[in-house]
């Protein structure tokens, strides 16, 4: 008897289907070489992607360095440059020390799983990063996932822990809402408890605290010895990698012990050089940092959003994925381009529009995006 032929993966066509019916196929849209879209969609927070200063940066290092870094940072891929770059990071950040890596994801996963593991405990709140969420599965830890911000459920799975270590994690500033994390409270939480707190400043860094130099700066806890900061350098710098700032000894075991830095490739040479050129100017430039709120308070009364803006990210909830994704077409048909968030990356129900801000909008930009959001909002919540 002979047995059809069946596809091992026929059953992607099924999972296809569903997602078509629910509005939640994804698709790449590739942007045009010098495109002239208003950009509210990405994360170039302060407008630093294209600045002429981090250009050169890239290019020298790449004529210096060459293309890639050729390997592992533990064996060819290191270089003068990435340790210069982890001193002048560190510095403006106010922590003792900087070890970068290939990705923020990679950065936030290799943190969590080296500072956790079998026998410890990791809390993570609710509206965790993917990343630090993917680190948590890895960790091999016990996981409590506590309600978002919930100060007090955190103090409650500590509290009755038996592990000896514990770990809580959280974003700084959470990259859908743009809300701020209760990190001043989180902190305190964590010191009567023994735990130690990371912070994923990726959306903090270069829009939070004094000059761009996050909100954990902000609230007083740079630097502090049971605090682990990570971040990204594709957002507010423009370039591309991540990084984990702490003491000594966590970059020391961070290198022993975090699998996403020992089996990596390192952070290409030019990425490295566009990042430094970056935060030298956000140095020479702190005006960049209050610019970006400035214009989110703008873009947030614009689009009848109630909420006073913390961060760059402006969230507008249409709530089903269908009518938002309908919305974010019709705006880039308008010249104006934003970010279209539907489930899984928010519940279910509060699709939106998220809209960023950056500090190098001009006035016609602005005004046109006005124009843009009150026909299109209009639409899309009549």
């Amino acid at each position: 008897m002979t047995r059809a032929v069946v596809s091992p993966l026929m059953w992607l066509e099924d999972v296809a289907q569903q997602r078509r019916l629910a509005g939640l196929r994804r698709s790449l849209n590739p942007r045009r070489a010098g495109a002239v879209e208003v950009d509210l969609a990405s994360n170039d927070y302060l407008g630093l992607g294209q600045h002429p200063a981090v250009i050169d940066g890239a290019v020298d290092a790449l004529r210096t360095w060459g293309a890639g870094s050729t390997g592992s940072r533990l064996v060819t891929g290191d270089t003068e440059l990435h340790q210069q770059f982890e001193v002048e990071l560190a510095e403006f950040m106010g922590a003792s020390t900087a070890l970068v890596f290939a990705s923020g994801y990679a950065a936030n996963i290799g943190a969590v799983v080296a500072l956790s593991g079998p026998g410890s405990l990791v809390v993570s709140d609710a509206f965790s990063h993917a990343s630090l969420v993917d680190g948590c599965r890895l960790s091999r830890a016990r996981v409590v996932v506590t309600p978002h911000a919930d100060v007090d459920a955190v103090e409650a799975a500590l509290a009755d822990r038996d592990e000896e270590r514990a770990l809580v994690v959280t974003d700084s500033v959470f990259s859908a809402e743009g809300t701020l994390a209760p990190l001043r409270r989180l902190h305190d939480v964590c010191r009567r408890y023994g735990a130690v707190l990371l912070v994923d400043e990726a959306h903090g860094l270069g829009v939070r605290g004094s000059g761009g130099r996050g909100l954990s700066q902000e609230v007083g806890l740079a630097g502090a010895p049971d605090v682990v900061v990570t971040t990204t350098l594709s957002k507010a710098l423009g370039s591309q990698g991540g990084a984990v700032l702490g003491s000594a000894a966590v970059r020391d075991h961070l290198i022993d012990a975090a699998r996403t830095f020992i089996f990596d490739t390192g952070l290409a040479p030019a990425a490295v050089g566009a990042a430094m050129a970056a935060l030298r100017v956000l140095a020479a430039e702190p005006w960049r940092a209050a610019a970006v709120l400035s214009r989110a308070r703008e873009l947030a009364q614009m689009c009848d959003v109630p909420e006073q803006p913390e961060s760059s990210v402006v969230s507008v909830i249409l709530g089903a994925p269908e009518v938002a994704l309908a919305a974010a077409t019709a705006c880039l048909d308008h010249g104006v381009r934003v970010g279209c968030f539907r489930p899984p990356t928010v519940p279910a129900g509060t699709s939106r529009l998220r809209l960023t801000a950056r500090a190098s909008l001009s006035d016609e930009e602005m005004q046109l995006s006005r124009q843009v959001f009150a026909e299109v909002l209009g639409r899309a919540r009549s």
